[in-house]
């Protein structure tokens, strides 16, 4: 079954999640768990629900379209697949019961132990690397981004206390993890980039200048009219690739998704600031938050010209 075939349920599920982060942009964890966010791809048999990416997915859109911060990457979306991925243990399933219960936060060094989102206050960190799964206690130290909806940390003195082992070869669970990773964020980015779109049409129906709204002039026209190219071109390409992550097809969708999302969300975002004119380059308005998260999201998990590199190479 396709994620269109459950285009109704999502729709729904895109309208509580909208509600519930509308309320406040920092979303605790007790929060995501009562939410029932934390264990929506974890098994039935472990207390989850038994759900695909593409809900997840759609959480993530709609955390980006609220810039939330909150724990929810690395705690729930990365760590949970690389738990589904690696084979069945003590140790991973006592893990899988206790993210979605809320027990336990755990984070995953899927790149580099330098950049580990959502790693501080964590029980523990999934190192991926060398094809298995290693899971630590190690020290954390916090790095500070321009983004301030994301927490990132440094991870060192990584001591395994478990070794987990990949289900399957190991080199392509990897790489469906990253592609995971890179549509996630290439959801976030979607969703902020729509936000940004809807604020600034509804902006300039409102602001006059010469005695009639800015919406009527030419110039302002072309330019929403370029941020919705950008946004519906987006959407196809990240509803693409969660679809190829369902089905785990390592298709290189979700790098077109990452390369082309994250680097129109940007563009998106730049096009608010300077249509909402003086009022957009204040603290007050808002759009910085935007413009730094899809700054960051632009760099996480792969830029664009990495992403794009990456899809050259399949046609060498």
């Amino acid at each position: 079954m396709t994620t269109r075939e459950f285009a109704e349920f999502h729709a729904e599920l895109r309208s509580v999640a909208g509600e519930l982060l509308a309320k406040d942009r920092t979303v605790e964890w007790p929060t995501l768990v009562d939410a029932g966010w934390t264990g929506l791809e974890v098994p039935e048999e472990f207390g989850g629900a038994g759900a695909s990416f593409a809900e997840t997915a759609v959480i993530c859109e709609e955390m980006g379209r609220a810039a939330t911060s909150s724990s929810y990457l690395g705690s729930a979306v990365l760590a949970v697949a690389v738990l589904n991925a690696v084979e069945p243990s003590d140790i991973r399933n006592r893990l899988l019961a206790e993210v979605a219960s809320g027990a336990v936060r755990v984070a995953v060094a899927l790149e580099s132990l330098d950049f580990v989102p959502d790693a501080e206050g964590t029980d523990c960190i999934l190192v991926v690397a060398d094809g298995s799964v290693a899971v630590t206690n190690p020290s954390i130290t916090a790095r500070p981004v321009l983004d301030e909806t994301r927490r990132l940390a440094a991870v060192s003195a990584v001591k395994p206390s478990e070794t987990l082992r990949f289900h399957g070869d190991p080199d392509a669970q990897v790489r469906k993890l990253h592609d995971r990773a890179a549509t996630a964020i290439a959801a976030d980015s979607l969703g902020l980039a729509e936000a940004m779109l809807a604020a600034t049409v509804s902006y300039a129906k409102v602001r006059h200048q010469f005695g009639q709204p800015i919406g009527s002039f030419q110039a302002v026209k072309h330019a929403c009219a370029d941020m919705l190219v950008q946004t519906k071109v987006a959407r196809q390409l990240v509803s693409a690739a969660v679809e190829a992550v369902v089905g785990g097809n390592l298709d290189g969708t979700p790098s077109m998704a990452k390369a082309y999302a994250c680097g129109a969300a940007v563009d998106v975002v730049g096009k608010a600031m300077q249509l909402h004119g003086g009022i957009g380059y204040t603290w007050e308005s808002g759009i910085h938050v935007y413009l730094k998260r899809a700054a960051l999201n632009r760099s996480l998990f792969g830029s664009p010209t990495a992403h794009r590199k990456a899809l050259a190479k399949r046609y060498r």
